[in-house]
């Protein structure tokens, strides 16, 4: 079975983040990149599917050279190839992602094609289904379980506080919710491997974005607290503010 699975570079959390020079962007060098948190759950359904129906499984990522990074990542947890849609001046755009990866994947036929709900940098969540529609591919988003037969599949994904039942052929396009799966932690073996594990390198043909970041802001700093003396008035200024000051009711 053709297992592939499409991944992505995000700022890390924990990074302090700085805005860009030209203030339309995050500035590279305040942050340390990490696997899309989304995507880990997407690589781990892709790993479970290859134990149980056989097959490889092959991890996308478009972006700059620096991206192979993400791939190294994936090869940590078990993937088997890793492909860089090589995109030097990226803009992070779905449209333009979801183009290169339909450009590839139009003439390389899977069985399965995974992705994570979203980023959790701009958490778009178009890219996946995006490819989907430009393949004509079934698919389903934010599915929380995969039972995968021979000829095609059965997902599951909650809906307004309930929970939804798909059949599709395959092949077909599925986007990973958090729950899906608990993602596996990479083994000390496979890190080493990884690093002079071979990673297919495409020049990607440049698209016009749909979208351009017009500017990128700091949130507003939080008001300072305040703090009220214990005392019988305490309770009373705390009601007074909240409904003068506060406005909570």
């Amino acid at each position: 079975m053709k297992i592939v699975v499409c991944v992505k570079d995000v700022p890390d959390t924990e990074s302090n983040i700085r805005i860009a020079s030209d203030g339309k962007g995050i500035d590279p060098e305040s942050v340390t990149t990490v696997l899309n948190p989304y995507d880990e759950f997407a690589v781990e359904e892709a790993l479970r599917t290859k134990e149980v129906k056989g097959g490889d499984v092959t991890a996308i990522t478009v972006g700059p050279k620096s991206s192979e990074k993400v791939l190294r990542a994936c090869f940590g947890l078990g993937v088997d190839n890793g492909i860089l849609l090589k995109y030097e001046n990226f803009t992070n755009d779905p449209f333009v992602t979801a183009s290169v990866l339909a450009s590839y994947l139009k003439n390389n036929p899977f069985d399965i094609l995974l992705f994570g709900k979203k980023g959790a940098d701009l958490n778009n969540g178009q890219t996946g289904l995006m490819v989907a529609e430009m393949l004509g591919t079934p698919s389903v988003s934010s599915i929380i379980k995969l039972e995968i037969s021979d000829s095609s599949a059965v997902c599951h994904r909650e809906a307004e506080g309930n929970q939804e039942t798909y059949e599709v052929s395959l092949p077909a396009v599925f986007t990973a919710e958090k729950g899906l799966n608990e993602p596996r932690y990479p083994s000390l073996k496979l890190k080493m491997q990884a690093k002079k594990k071979e990673i297919q390198e495409i020049e990607a043909e440049e698209i016009s974005p749909k979208t351009n970041i017009v500017s990128m802001e700091y949130p507003p700093k939080r008001p300072e607290g305040k703090v009220f003396e214990d005392s019988p008035d305490a309770v009373n200024k705390l009601v007074e503010m909240l409904h003068n000051e506060a406005k909570v009711f």
